[in-house]
């Protein structure tokens, strides 16, 4: 007889052989009245692999609702920031806050705003 031959199919049945034991003693619980913790832990194996999928599209659900992303109306810079929050721009410093989605200048209550002009000097000789 070929040993080549009685090789390869010695590896060949050796991986279905794994799965008909599987199956087997699966076959015997579910005979002998143990189908509940077959069921019991092929419902823990299907909430293992789904748990993760539906932590992952909350998160990015939350993320799209709480997070914007908009400019600093002193340094135009562009950052992201959580809705609804107080923080600092990371660039120039100044105090904001995120109203209606988007960035606006947090300043005490009286605060008055002026844009600041550049005039050119001539001086006069005498």
């Amino acid at each position: 007889m070929n040993q080549e031959r009685f090789k390869t199919l010695q590896i060949r049945l050796s991986g279905l052989s794994n799965w008909l034991i599987t199956l087997a003693v699966i076959g015997i619980l579910i005979s002998i009245g143990l189908g509940w913790l077959v069921k019991g832990i092929l419902i823990l194996i299907v909430v293992i692999v789904i748990t993760p999928i539906l932590l992952i599209l909350g998160v990015q659900w939350w993320l799209k609702r709480n997070l914007i992303q908009d400019k600093c109306p002193v340094c135009s810079q562009e950052f992201p920031a959580f809705n609804t929050t107080q923080f600092q721009c990371p660039n120039c410093g100044e105090p904001l806050k995120v109203e209606a989605g988007h960035f606006s200048r947090l300043t005490p209550p009286g605060t008055i705003d002026v844009q600041a002009v550049d005039v050119s000097v001539q001086q006069l000789e005498d």
